[in-house]
């Protein structure tokens, strides 16, 4: 259980969870996840370093840069799942339901 905490306490930084939804489409360098999420080269490495401790992204070398990926769906989907919890909490009817009733 306090693992879960662990994996919890990463992702309730929101720079953390920006970097999830940006990496859910494949593999990017350090410069274009600062350009996505907004933040410096410096922070967002600071965090992909906290993140690959625990095994959220993994590295691949390509030439020179270092790409990023994450390590496995876990985190993507449990940084979906809290989008869509969130959703519930605005009141009305949640997107992600709408979304569902319209594929049907």
């Amino acid at each position: 259980m306090e693992l879960a905490v662990e994996v919890f306490s990463l992702l309730a930084d929101a720079t953390r969870v920006r970097i999830i939804l940006a990496l859910r489409d494949g593999e990017m360098a350090v410069g274009a996840l600062a350009d996505v999420v907004g933040k410096s080269p410096a922070a967002v490495s600071q965090h992909l370093a906290k993140m690959r401790l625990a095994r959220m992204v993994s590295t691949r070398q390509d030439g020179t840069r270092v790409l990023y990926r994450l390590e496995n769906e876990h985190a993507r989907q449990l940084v979906v799942d809290a989008i869509f919890q969130a959703e519930h909490a605005l009141g009305g009817e949640p997107a992600h339901h709408r979304t569902a009733k319209d594929a049907s």
